[in-house]
């Protein structure tokens, strides 16, 4: 069951196409670690240099947690050495990472109540 959903959005450099190549073949252990964090579907989506991605997690997932089996995961490291060569962080972005929660400002099912 699906208990929360986060939205990040971050910007890429389009001229390495093969950020895209790589989201479409994703390294088997890559998918595994992300459900394994409580993650029950993730979604990029992209226009020009800008990326945004859901993630739609259980009650079990954790942005800490997430951090920690990624930190023990080889594999997880090497995919994310590789993704900061095709990666731009936002300027409001924490040193050390490329992503930046998003505020939600608008929701149809919260406004009609």
């Amino acid at each position: 069951m699906i208990i929360d959903n986060h939205q990040h959005f971050w910007n890429y450099n389009p001229v390495r196409d093969a950020f895209i190549k790589h989201h479409k073949q994703v390294w088997p252990e890559i998918n595994q670690s992300i459900k394994n964090s409580g993650v029950y579907n993730a979604e990029i989506f992209q226009t020009g240099n800008r990326l945004f991605m859901i993630l739609e997690v259980d009650d079990s997932f954790s942005f800490e947690r997430k951090a920690a089996l990624d930190n023990s995961n080889p594999k997880g490291q090497e995919c994310e050495a590789l993704m900061w060569e095709f990666q731009q962080a936002l300027p409001n972005t924490p040193a050390g990472s490329k992503w930046v929660l998003m505020d939600e400002i608008y929701n149809l099912n919260i406004s009609e109540q």
